[in-house]
């Protein structure tokens, strides 16, 4: 299959995020990855089950742990760096993924990933996310998504559903919610997923599979914050769940529900779900995380809806594109190659200019 089927476009495939990291053969174990920090997080919060994910994984990557950076924001989730025995920053308020990008740029020898929350990447960090995401600087984003301000005590977030009720929106929040699929898409993100937190094994083969994406890999991770949203997510839980997740696997048909009595089909220009009976097996869609083109992976992403009716999980969308931090090392050793290197040499030179003096 060539580069352009599979929607890995250019003259090869792209090198794995991780090729210019330090490996190491001396075996790991998740003990590895924990540091001595207790963790402060409150009783059934969703941040342990993915805080357990992330330390498990970290020692499948095969990586020094002196060559892993976690950069975090102002929230629950942004504490993170301080339960990991790897190098880590809890940086400022929705700028995370701007510290993240200088520290991509300049150290290629590190995997970043960056830890954030609803209301820290959405709301103030908004800007910061979407020029990440765009500039496609290599570096994992995982969103923590519980619909909610934990850490200021409850109010409503860019993610909260419509009419909410909080300690900042007592008559309902009037806000329209983010799709957060939808939003990075836009921003024409090239590794774009969602996972439950309660999926260890889907959470863990999304999070494999971002650690070596080259480029931006963009996570959502829905979990659940039982003081001041508990439950938000428990239709995906409980029973009947299947009737609700969409698990995408790419190549593979989009059926779902205990049973397989549901899949997705096309409708005009979208998508749109339907009875597995009631449609000619040739009509089901099969997922196809690299097409170059966004508009299936918008269509998919917006088969999400805000009640949970239906919520798909999985990698959406996996394309290669040039990274920003590739680049930008390259623009340096060009000018380093074509540029005196000395400074004598630059005072000798010829570039002169003349500075304006007052009458």
């Amino acid at each position: 299959m060539s580069t352009t089927e599979t929607g890995l476009v250019g003259s090869q495939l792209p090198l794995d995020a991780l090729t210019h990291v330090p490996h190491t053969d001396d075996p790991q174990k998740p003990k590895d990855y924990t540091s001595d920090q207790e963790v402060r997080w409150c009783p059934g919060c969703g941040d342990y089950v993915i805080l357990a994910t992330i330390r498990a994984l970290l020692p499948k990557l095969g990586l020094k742990r002196e060559n892993i950076a976690f950069v975090s924001g102002i929230g629950c989730s942004s504490r993170f760096p301080y339960y990991l025995e790897t190098y880590g920053m809890h940086s400022i308020h929705g700028r995370a993924p701007s510290i993240a990008t200088g520290l991509a740029t300049t150290r290629e020898d590190l995997s970043v990933w960056v830890v954030t929350g609803d209301g820290d990447a959405m709301s103030i960090g908004g800007n910061h996310l979407i020029h990440t995401l765009r500039r496609n600087v290599n570096m994992n984003i995982l969103l923590f998504n519980n619909r909610i301000y934990g850490l200021t005590k409850g109010q409503y977030s860019p993610t909260s559903e419509p009419g909410k009720v909080t300690k900042s929106s007592p008559m309902g929040s009037l806000d329209h919610p983010f799709n957060t699929l939808s939003l990075a898409l836009g921003a024409e993100g090239t590794f774009v997923a969602r996972a439950l937190d309660s999926d260890r094994k889907g959470l863990t083969e999304v999070l494999d599979a971002a650690a070596r994406h080259r480029g931006t890999s963009f996570i959502e991770i829905l979990q659940d914050c039982p003081i001041f949203n508990d439950g938000s997510f428990d239709l995906l839980r409980k029973e009947n769940a299947g009737d609700h997740l969409i698990a995408v696997r790419h190549g593979e048909k989009i059926i779902f529900g205990d049973e397989g009595q549901h899949c997705v089909v096309r409708n005009g220009f979208s998508l749109t779900v339907a009875a597995t009976a009631d449609v000619d097996e040739s009509d089901i869609i099969v997922h196809d995380a690299h097409s170059p083109d966004p508009a299936y992976a918008q269509a998919l992403a917006s088969l999400s809806s805000q009640d949970l009716q239906y919520t798909v999980t999985g990698i959406i969308r996996q394309v290669h594109r040039e990274t920003y931090d590739d680049q930008a090392r390259a623009q340096v050793a060009t000018a380093k190659e074509h540029s005196p290197t000395d400074l004598q040499a630059l005072i000798n030179g010829n570039n002169t200019w003349t500075v304006g003096t007052t009458a």
